[in-house]
């Protein structure tokens, strides 16, 4: 298969993101000791992936506030979109607003609150990792933004991935439970 240029330029970006992600949910997260878990209930599991989730909620409002922010200095835009003709500028600043907004959902009430749930306790060290690199991630998909495809490419993957793994993950660990409970049956 022949990559277009841009195709290329996005697996520049991805395969590192790909890379940075795997070494954080798997060793970096192993350098937070278990004593800075919480314990080992219900609640407190869900008050830690709430707690984490901070920081992707903190890049949503950034992002609002970007938005905002320009619309407030551009009189082309201030109006909003449903009275106006965007601009260009306005255009992306949406765009990575609409993105980051997938990408939280995804992340807390479709990735951290079920990993915190369904995961044996250790690996709730793979949250705030995960938040981390989301924020990273949303920092360089917005700063590279205009740069197309392959400028975003990275901070699309240091966000994605994190969320795309642990649900992965806990779709499997889930299946096998499952499995092993009709096997016993």
């Amino acid at each position: 298969m022949n990559l277009t240029v841009k195709q290329k330029g996005v697996v520049r970006g991805v395969v590192p993101a790909a890379i940075v992600t795997l070494a954080g949910l798997c060793g970096v997260s192993l350098l937070i000791p278990i004593s800075a878990l919480p314990a080992d209930e219900a609640g407190a599991r869900v008050a830690w992936a709430l707690r984490w989730s901070v920081l992707p909620v903190l890049a949503l409002i950034i992002a609002v506030m970007r938005v905002g922010n320009f619309r407030f200095s551009s009189p082309q835009d201030i109006d909003g979109s449903g009275l106006t003709n965007a601009s260009p500028q306005i255009q992306v600043l949406r765009a990575v607003l609409q993105n980051t907004l997938e990408q939280t959902v995804l992340a807390v009430v479709g990735t951290y609150l079920i990993w915190a749930a369904a995961m044996p306790y250790g690996w709730l060290r793979a949250i705030p990792v995960a938040a981390v690199l989301f924020i990273a991630g949303r920092v360089f998909f917005a700063r590279r933004y205009s740069k197309g495809a392959g400028g975003r490419a990275m901070g699309f993957g240091l966000t994605m991935y994190g969320t795309a793994g642990m649900l992965a993950t806990v779709v499997f660990v889930l299946s096998y439970r499952l499995l092993a409970w009709a096997i016993m049956q």
